[in-house]
């Protein structure tokens, strides 16, 4: 192991960078749908000694920024695949997309890297600061230019229930704190002190803490269902080139009312479509609203993704991407507004600078709508509707005033293909469910789709890139509001705060650790 520090320490210029650049590729093998969990033990030691062995704060700097641009071009690749449902127009910008979107991400490993070269001494300490402002880069990165926080260090175990149980707690932010500090811990193992097992053996203790207070966690847990509820997803399994043609409009939508008339042994109580799943303006087409009531369920609803337009006072036109319902008499009774929209997919910041068209149908930018909000409709519990990426953000999804019982997220994950960009998105809604304390019901054009309950387990799921209905009873809420649903991210914050102060009381001269690295 000190050969491989004394070489790794030994590189300079693009060497260094090229290896920090492959040792973040391996990270992202840890990422859904993958979840390689054990490379983290290899990537994130190779950064802390790399950086043990920069001889300036900013080449510490360019190690960690050369890491997370590894890390987030490997996990980001996905983005290609929007780009290309219209290749002929935006092809051309798969890799200033992909690029610049993974290298202003990588800003915040970089820092990451250089506050732990500035202020951690080599050894634990450097690794305590190092996460700490890891974590509080993934916080950040969540909030800044509207926020991206796709792919938290966290995220990596929806693969394992029991640890995604700390997130009631702490949130996803708190469990990638965790995750970083026992990933980085086998940096200490070149370290030539009697103690160089003792941070790792700290490391690991917390791990399988997290991990058996899950499993209690989940011993206790109910698996009751709301009574008399029986939810239809209809994933038609439709490609986005074909989505918005006009030739296909008529046979798409008739295949949804098909598949939501599909004779199966359950009788479900009501109906959800996907995101935009009827190309036309749903509250402005009373023809098509009378054929969506002839397959509503008896004292039931159907709620889909829909456009939504008005005229303003201008008299220019304003559209929404929206959820409503419709019941039995054709009527929209409920509309939700999606609030977070996606740069340059939903509308185009500084249009009449960049001059550029966004990337979904139509010309004109859609509007936010106020905020999280509950749907209540009769015979469902309040849903808290969530559109695409509305439920990345932990700590957004729902109207604290106005709590609901359920998380309904519909999306369009058509525009990622067969990639690990909807296995992503779908394991951040299952941490929301975790979070929150509350069911999450999430409907997807080409899936995935499913239902999964308060604690993170999936009860029915409906796998991507396939054309079917999912028949499932609605799991109930917990009995009360978890601590993160209480107090959002601050627990995580008030953790990041503590590990940071830690790394650096730590690394006064007589709790000093032993450098592997000696300058």
């Amino acid at each position: 192991m000190r050969s491989i520090v004394d070489r790794l320490a030994s590189f300079r210029g693009w060497r260094a960078h090229a290896s920090s650049f492959v040792f973040g590729a391996i990270a992202a093998a840890a990422l859904p749908p993958v979840h390689a969990i054990p490379v983290l033990a290899i990537a994130f030691p190779a950064l802390i000694w790399q950086i043990d062995g920069a001889a300036r704060t900013r080449t510490a700097f360019a190690r960690g920024w050369w890491f997370g641009f590894g890390f987030f071009v490997t996990g980001l690749y996905w983005i290609a695949h929007a780009l290309l449902t219209d290749p002929a127009r935006y092809g051309w910008m798969i890799p200033f997309v992909v690029g610049g979107l993974a290298a202003y991400s990588a800003l915040f490993p970089g820092l990451a890297a250089l506050v732990a070269h500035r202020l951690g001494r080599p050894g634990w300490t450097r690794i305590l600061v190092f996460g700490a402002v890891w974590t509080a880069g993934e916080a950040l990165r969540g909030l800044l230019l509207t926020g991206f926080p796709w792919n938290p260090l966290g995220s990596i175990w929806t693969v394992s229930p029991p640890m995604l149980q700390v997130t009631a707690i702490a949130g996803v932010y708190g469990l990638g704190l965790i995750t970083i500090v026992a990933a980085a811990a086998p940096a200490t193992l070149a370290d030539t002190g009697r103690r160089r097992w003792a941070p790792l053996i700290c490391a690991l203790t917390l791990v399988v803490v997290t991990y058996s207070g899950g499993s209690v966690r989940l011993a206790g847990a109910s698996s009751t269902v709301v009574p008399g509820v029986v939810l239809r997803l209809v994933q038609p399994n439709i490609a986005q080139h074909h989505k918005w043609r006009q030739d296909l409009r008529a046979a798409q939508f008739a295949k949804h009312l098909k598949l939501s008339t599909t004779a199966t042994p359950t009788r479900p109580t009501h109906i959800i479509w996907a995101e935009t799943a009827t190309p036309f303006v749903l509250a402005n087409d009373a023809v098509r609203r009378r054929m969506i009531a002839m397959v509503v369920p008896d004292g039931g609803y159907l709620l889909t993704g829909t456009i939504r337009t008005s005229i303003n006072r201008a008299g220019r036109l304003q559209a929404w991407n929206s959820i409503q319902a419709v019941g039995q008499d054709g009527r929209v009774v409920a509309t939700y507004d999606k609030f977070h929209l996606v740069p340059f997919g939903e509308y185009v910041p500084l249009r009449s600078v960049i001059g550029l068209a966004k990337l979904t149908v139509g010309d004109t930018d859609f509007s936010p709508g106020p905020g999280p909000r509950s749907l209540k409709l009769d015979g469902l519990p309040p849903a808290g509707p969530l559109i695409c990426y509305e439920a990345i953000f932990p700590g957004q999804v729902v109207r604290r005033n106005d709590r609901p019982e359920w998380l309904l997220n519909v999306t369009n994950d058509a525009w990622f293909g067969i990639s690990s960009g909807p296995y992503q998105h779908f394991a951040s809604a299952q941490i929301r469910a975790v979070e929150e304390g509350l069911p999450l019901v999430r409907v997807a054009n080409t899936g995935i789709s499913g239902v999964v309950d308060a604690y993170g387990r999936v009860k029915a799921r409906l796998g991507l890139g396939r054309e079917g209905v999912i028949d499932a009873q609605l799991p109930v809420a917990i009995a009360s509001p978890t601590l993160f649903a209480r107090w959002g991210n601050s627990i995580a914050w008030i953790a990041v705060i503590a590990v940071f102060l830690g790394g650096i009381l730590g690394g006064r001269p007589w709790l000093k650790s032993v450098s592997p690295i000696h300058r």
